[in-house]
């Protein structure tokens, strides 16, 4: 596995991401079997940072995800968890109940990294912070981030965060760059700040070229392992692709052993 940096932090450039564990936006227990197999299947496979948040499945995925944990025995100190407020619970008190039951439903005592999901209209980003901060000072997060913020609300986020801004998780992939066009990419590359991309092989539907083709046969892996492996070729940047077949798990956290060459870094950039 490669990693990358940040000023006393290190994560794995691929982690496993856990939309659609448990259900969609409402719990869906008719899929437990297989979402609990998909998640063993990645503690087996070595995966060690795991993305969560109480909007997955409404908690039922950070349910799951602490069933696995805590039946796999692995040592909490080994994993790096992820998990995220939803927008709705962005008020000061709101966010120190979402992060308890967020706790509760995980069986841990804290979570390494705390993101706001999304940004809300009208939300009272100083009182969000407030919770936040507290929650650090607390020791029931090591860490804060944020998700699917621009780069004005991230550096109103910097300014209030007691600890350092960690990561904005954001959709990057081979198709989608606007989080590269709108300069998002480039600050956090300059400013200590990893980019978590988020669909990185657009949920599976990641369309093919000749390029991408060419480059994969090259190296005698599938297409969404080159796309992985394109997405994690930039710096500051690592991802958590999903998936509930063991197979395709493990082909997504080989990918971080693929090493592309500059050119090839370069065609599939331009493509």
């Amino acid at each position: 596995m490669k990693f990358d940096s940040i000023p006393n932090l290190t994560l794995p450039k691929i982690g496993f991401g856990t939309w659609k564990i448990g259900g969609g936006s409402s719990p869906n227990p008719t899929t437990d079997s297989v979402s609990m197999a998909a998640l063993h299947s990645a503690i087996e496979t070595g995966y060690t940072h795991f993305d969560t948040a109480e909007m997955y499945a409404n908690g039922h995925a950070e349910e799951l995800l602490g069933d696995a944990v805590y039946s796999s025995q692995i040592k909490r100190e080994a994993l790096f968890i992820t998990t995220k407020v939803t927008p709705s619970h962005l008020q000061y008190d709101e966010v120190l109940r979402s992060c308890e039951n967020s706790l509760r439903r995980l069986q841990m005592d804290y979570a390494d990294l705390y993101l706001i999901h999304w940004p809300a209209a009208g939300m009272k980003l100083a009182d969000t912070f407030r919770a936040l901060n507290k929650l650090v000072r607390d020791g029931k997060v090591k860490h804060l981030g944020v998700s699917n913020f621009n780069l004005k609300l991230l550096k109103e986020s910097e300014q209030l965060s007691e600890t350092p801004i960690i990561i904005n998780q954001v959709p990057f992939s081979l198709s989608d760059r606007s989080y590269v066009k709108n300069g998002m990419l480039e600050y956090c590359q300059k400013n200590d700040i990893l980019l978590t991309a988020y669909s990185p092989i657009d949920e599976g539907n990641l369309r093919t070229n000749a390029k991408l083709e060419a480059i994969a046969k090259a190296h005698n892996a599938t297409i969404f392992q080159i796309a992985l492996a394109w997405v994690i070729s930039q710096p500051r940047v690592i991802t958590i692709p999903m998936s509930a077949n063991p197979k395709h798990i493990r082909e997504n956290f080989e990918a971080a052993e693929i090493e592309l060459s500059q050119s090839e870094v370069d065609q599939l950039t331009n493509r």
